[in-house]
């Protein structure tokens, strides 16, 4: 195999792993912003468990299981 054929080979791989790293970049981005949609409605659906809590928690805490 000549050098040029070799560093032809070389720059078809690299070009290949460039495409496979932004791909993967742009799956990592997506997932990313999703990780982050989620931790905010998290956060929303605890807050609004607490204020739940406030309101209502303090009978059922108190209360008898079911099975009374």
């Amino acid at each position: 195999m000549s050098l040029e054929q070799r560093v032809t080979d070389l720059e078809s791989r690299m070009a290949f792993q460039d495409d496979t790293i932004q791909a993967l970049n742009d799956v990592l981005v997506a997932q990313q912003r999703v990780v982050e949609r989620l931790q905010l409605q998290i956060q929303a659906l605890l807050k609004r468990q607490e204020e739940m809590v406030g309101q209502f928690g303090a009978f059922e805490e108190d209360a008898p299981p079911p099975h009374y």
